[in-house]
């Protein structure tokens, strides 16, 4: 229903954050509200959960968050609560890894998963998800450019995750380069 909102953040609390977007104020389950700073504005893509007596939205601060997401609601028995759950216990990367390797003992680790659940998502996602800075950047424009500087792509794939990509391409270059000088 809605691809993103952008707004100030009002009000923070333990499960939600409500954003202000022209005077309306949406609340918005988050994974991590405690890293949003009040009265600062963000673009939050979102997922609308709509049921038969609810109608939620679900936000995150990247794409690649919103897709993992959408592949943990897609295994039978996790719904987006405890999709939500995972996301904050733990790194994208690091719920792939464990997928790919079939880590039970690290998906057991997260509140809410069990040993069941835990196999369920294997078996439901294991070999149909990419590498999340491939899946989501391989033909970017920032990719591109940080290539045309000389970098290695796997130098690149380490760090282009972690690059705002609400940012302009130049802003988002700049901190791209920061992060590879590390």
């Amino acid at each position: 229903m809605y691809g993103y909102i952008k707004g100030n953040i009002v009000e923070i609390e333990a499960n939600y954050i409500i954003v202000d977007n022209n005077n309306i104020g949406y609340m918005i389950y988050v994974a991590n509200p405690y890293s949003y700073k009040l009265n600062s504005e963000y673009l939050i893509y979102t997922y609308t959960n709509v049921k038969e007596d609810e109608l939620s939205l679900y936000g995150f601060n990247k794409k690649e968050e919103k897709e993992m997401f959408l592949d943990l609601i897609s295994v039978k028995g996790i719904g987006p609560k405890a999709a939500i759950t995972i996301l904050a216990s733990v790194s994208v990367e690091g719920i792939k890894d464990a997928i790919e390797r079939e880590n039970i003992l690290y998906l057991k680790k997260i509140p809410k998963i069990g040993d069941k659940a835990a196999r369920q998502i294997i078996l439901d996602l294991k070999g149909k998800l990419t590498p999340s800075a491939l899946n989501t950047n391989k033909n970017s424009e920032l990719n591109e450019a940080l290539l045309a500087l000389g970098y290695k792509q796997k130098d690149i794939n380490k760090i282009i995750s972690n690059v705002n990509n609400t940012l302009t391409i130049e802003e988002q270059i700049k901190e791209a380069l920061k992060l590879l000088l590390k």
